[in-house]
């Protein structure tokens, strides 16, 4: 028994409460790297049960439909994972507080619902790790930014950074820092795919074939994260290892800055992070 365990990083139940696309993406992380005995995974949400199937068949989870079975879950589950759209919380919290026991750990990847709203809500000081993971968590290259209430145990803390950290990095920050971070890395994968989309776009207009374009437009991508992973070198010195006198890597940097690409990519970070301070604000105005 001990040894069949042993394999798994965490032998606890886990339910989602929520089966959205950031929901799936953890559950395909966890269970590509068998974070989880098969079976471990329960997943509800408010009706769409085939939704509900489409996840069993996919990752082998299990589900509830009936709200007698789902209640009684809530209650029992040592872990329970907030994975509803911002616009559900408030009325999913109010449903489950009465349900918790207090040793009962949350996990929340609702955007822009700070702990204190969710231990409002909630009517108790729960133990809650609010994250913000993006959706490259689902290939195990994510990155995840983690903030903790004050009533986490050290073995919860430990569980949440093996979940998360078992589909890609993980970085703990004080909660006020969850905004910035949504900036760079909760919203960042979104840039990077834009401008791969702009070199594909530019490789065609020049005369390749739309599959050379992708192609060699995701190898330099890939290539380019992975020199910086691997070398420890701050991009700025790797691009001027590029960038021969008047040559036509120069050339091209010198028509993006005309663009004020650098400023504007800083700008697109900070109106994000405004943007979900925003979002928050008005969560929170709309559940008081």
């Amino acid at each position: 028994m001990c040894e069949s365990q042993s394999k798994f990083l965490i032998n606890e139940q886990i339910t989602f409460f929520g089966a959205g696309s950031m929901a799936e993406a953890i559950i395909r992380g966890m269970t590509a790297r068998s974070v989880v005995k098969r079976g471990g995974i329960t997943v509800i949400n408010r009706s769409n049960q085939a939704r509900l199937e489409e996840l069993q068949q996919q990752y082998g989870v299990l589900f509830q439909t009936e709200e007698a079975a789902k209640t009684e879950l809530l209650r029992r589950s040592p872990v329970i994972v907030l994975a509803m759209k911002p616009k559900d919380a408030a009325a999913a919290l109010g449903q489950l507080g009465p349900l918790l026991s207090e040793d009962q750990l949350i996990i929340s990847v609702i955007a822009g619902l700070s702990i204190r709203t969710m231990q409002t809500l909630l009517g108790r000081k729960q133990p809650i790790a609010r994250t913000m993971p993006n959706t490259s968590s689902s290939i195990g290259l994510g990155a995840t930014g983690i903030s903790f209430s004050k009533e986490i145990s050290e073995d919860q803390r430990k569980n949440v950074l093996t979940m998360f950290e078992s589909v890609g990095t993980v970085t703990v920050i004080e909660e006020e820092k969850m905004d910035i971070l949504t900036g760079i890395s909760g919203s960042g994968p979104a840039y990077i795919y834009y401008l791969m989309e702009a070199m594909i776009a530019g490789g065609i207009r020049g005369g390749l074939t739309p599959e050379q374009a992708h192609e060699l437009t995701v190898q330099t991508a890939l290539g380019a994260a992975r020199m910086v992973q691997q070398t420890g070198e701050e991009p700025s010195a790797l691009r001027h290892k590029i960038m021969s006198p008047n040559g036509s890597t120069v050339a091209a940097l010198e028509t993006l800055d005309k663009g004020d690409f650098y400023e504007t990519v800083i700008a697109a970070v900070q109106r994000c992070a405004e943007r979900s301070r925003e979002m928050g604000a008005v969560l929170k105005e709309g559940i008081e």
